[in-house]
């Protein structure tokens, strides 16, 4: 399968792709006539000499869209009477850059110096808004095989762009689900972002995959996969993927998606398993929202290898996580888990396996 793009530009500048499975879609050939506010300009970055972590500073999102309803949505395709960030009647999948963005390309804005024990730079990068479908009601657990396959294609194609990007050094797809996530649009939809620097979650990884390597010769995510595929925390599993929940799982249900090859990033996966990708993550999805028979907020993350360094040790894969532990109940992240980084899980991984196979 080959995806279609078309690409057009929004009244300010902004770029956006449109995805198709088929060919023939004119979705670029319709003109957004909004009159748009200039763009915002780069942002800050400061670095906090005692985690050695970079922290964006990005005030103009305080005025980001908030949770407007379904007739004001912005990720709808425009109509006549009204015009959206898409300018397109219809669409199968849209990417667009974000109209509140956390990094930005470089446009000569200067930051402060910073200090010695505080630096500071321009929060260089790029952020993206992937829109999985037209449709406003749905979800992304409700799209078809066939509409992943495209929003796979769609997440190799920005990944790979991005990459190219000067500055960028990771780039991270991600999709937040629900209100108690902290979603500002319930319109099914993900995001992308291209860091200026590898993050800290990316560098801890490497580091232990780094380590196993020299101690055992082996691949610490290969191995892992391994042992998983053998217990009994495995909730899918087809011929290309399987979906485990890990033995040191921080959150009351949480499930890592691997391919059973070895790959940096989604770009690398084959047309073979960006076809299974698709029926597997679907039934994590059910399952999750068929545990407690009510929709499951979750925040899904694609672990992709970084841009120039650590490529031949990272394994590309899907962590999907909710913070949801009971009807009703949600885990917050409270002094253990915020102040220490200690993460205390009220339910079992046994437990939450047994309960996400027993869903459907």
């Amino acid at each position: 399968m080959t995806v279609h793009r078309s690409s057009t530009v929004l009244a300010d500048g902004r770029e956006i792709h449109y995805f198709d499975a088929e060919p023939g879609a004119d979705h670029a050939s319709h003109v957004d006539g909004r009159v748009l506010p200039e763009r915002p300009p780069t942002g800050e970055m400061r670095f906090d000499v005692l985690r050695r972590e970079w922290v964006a500073v990005a005030s103009h999102r305080q005025s980001r869209t908030f949770l407007p309803p379904a007739a004001e949505c912005p990720l709808c395709p425009s109509t006549p009477e009204r015009a959206t960030e898409i300018p397109a009647p219809d669409y199968e999948v849209a990417v667009f850059e974000n109209l509140f963005p956390s990094f930005v390309a470089f446009d000569g804005h200067a930051v402060g110096e910073g200090t010695e024990l505080s630096p500071a730079r321009p929060a260089v990068g790029r952020c993206e808004v992937v829109c999985f479908t037209s449709d406003h009601g749905t979800s992304f657990a409700q799209l078809t095989p066939q509409r992943v396959r495209t929003v796979v294609d769609a997440w190799a194609d920005r990944t790979t762009a991005l990459s190219e990007l000067d500055g960028v050094e990771q780039v991270f797809c991600f999709e937040n689900r629900g209100e108690e996530i902290g979603v500002t649009l319930h319109h099914p939809h993900g995001q992308i972002y291209g860091y200026p620097f590898v993050t800290p979650e990316t560098r801890r990884m490497l580091a232990s995959a780094e380590e196993h390597r020299l101690r055992t010769g082996g691949d610490l995510f290969a191995d892992v996969l391994a042992g998983e595929r053998k217990g009994e925390r495995v909730v899918v599993q087809n011929e290309h993927w399987t979906g485990f929940v890990p033995v040191a799982a921080r959150w009351p249900f949480e499930i890592h998606l691997y391919p059973h090859r070895r790959v940096p990033d989604v770009p690398a996966l084959s047309d073979e398993e960006r076809d299974a990708f698709g029926p597997a993550y679907l039934e994590v999805l059910r399952r999750l929202d068929a545990v407690f028979g009510l929709p499951m907020p979750y925040i899904a993350a694609w672990h992709q290898a970084p841009v120039r360094t650590g490529r031949d040790l990272a394994y590309a894969h899907l962590r999907v996580h909710s913070t949801r532990r009971a009807p009703g109940k949600l885990k917050y992240l409270a002094g253990s888990e915020s102040a220490m980084g200690v993460f205390i899980n009220d339910v079992p991984p046994e437990k939450a396996a047994a309960m996400l196979r027993e869903a459907l």
